[in-house]
């Protein structure tokens, strides 16, 4: 694992130190992973949208198409 040192006004500091306490984190460095493990997924998720956004309209989704699609899933479970 790799090591990187930053550094934080005080004030910031202390927020982190508090959210530690306060949320159960057992150090700082994993308050920290958790917040870079949040963003990741928040990136992953905004260019999900934005590809879902671009892509092409389909035709409507209806009671025929979940029908099909349970079918589908048992299918695969069999």
């Amino acid at each position: 694992m790799g090591t990187m040192n930053i550094s934080l006004p005080d004030a910031l500091k202390s927020f982190i130190d508090d959210q530690v306490t306060e949320r159960g984190y057992g150090t700082c460095s994993e308050y920290v992973r958790e917040l870079v493990r949040r963003d990741q997924q928040r990136q992953q998720l905004r260019a999900l949208l934005l590809a879902g956004a671009a892509s092409a309209p389909t035709a409507p989704i209806d009671a025929n198409y979940f029908d099909s699609l349970r079918a589908r899933v048992r299918n695969q479970r069999r």
